[in-house]
């Protein structure tokens, strides 16, 4: 372990707080190796990593507490790195992903160019018949925050819909997906959940659930979406 590593957890520690620790740890259950550091604490931190020799770090990076795992994602998510160089290092971290909050801050960290969607999309492929729990969730929230546009709306619904949904978190991913799909594209989510889909009725009573909770969606909208519900 490098001096990096040693400090990190010399600094993670300094930082952590036994109330916000206790608030986090209530949300993200079974994450019993929190310290509880402040995310924008975490992103920081990991914005000064990414600056200098980021795939030393990741490589060599541990999972003994929460924050190390979050840190070594997000670090990969604001590296300056050709895309496939990214998606090399994304490939390596996802079979370290445990839990959700770890999962969607790794995600949400990821931004793609217009002219890195489509190498990235046959990356996230690769998944779309994976009955792991994170490497699902990992599929639906990179679709969630990256392709929801125009070019990529039918795509998008039918891989969500195709998707394994027989664990928790991903099925809540799937639906938050779709619920955030129908807010911006109505009609070609409507076409899904009306037509022949392969949702669990849990996932689809979900999805119509948080379209029906969010403020983009119209009253009259929401009527409807209710008498939809299985």
């Amino acid at each position: 372990m490098d001096n990096r590593h040693k400090e990190l957890k010399k600094w993670l520690k300094e930082e952590a707080g036994v109330d916000y620790k206790k608030f986090s740890a209530s949300l993200v259950p079974g994450c019993d190796n929190m310290l509880g550091v402040r995310i924008p604490l975490l992103r920081k931190k990991a914005k000064e990593l990414a600056k200098e020799n980021w795939r030393e770090f990741v490589r060599e990076s541990q999972d003994e507490f929460f924050e190390e795992t979050m840190i070594a994602g997000m670090v990969i998510g604001y590296a300056k790195a050709d895309i496939y160089e990214k998606i090399d290092a994304v490939r390596e971290f996802i079979p370290r992903i445990q839990n959700w909050s770890v999962n969607d801050c790794f995600c949400s960290t990821i931004k793609l160019k217009p002219s890195e969607r489509e190498p990235f999309w046959d990356f996230l492929m690769e998944y779309k018949d994976s009955k792991k729990e994170f490497e699902v969730r990992v599929v639906a929230v990179m679709l969630l925050d990256q392709y929801l546009i125009p070019e990529y709306i039918e795509k998008t619904v039918k891989t969500l819909d195709y998707l394994y949904d027989g664990d928790y978190y991903g099925s809540m991913a799937i639906a938050w997906a779709l619920a955030t799909a129908y807010a911006k594209f109505p009609r070609e989510t409507l076409s899904l959940l009306q037509g022949k889909n392969h949702l669990s009725d849990f996932t689809y009573n979900k999805a119509i659930q948080k379209m029906t909770e969010s403020y983009r969606v119209s009253p009259e909208d929401k009527a409807m979406l209710r008498s939809m519900k299985r």
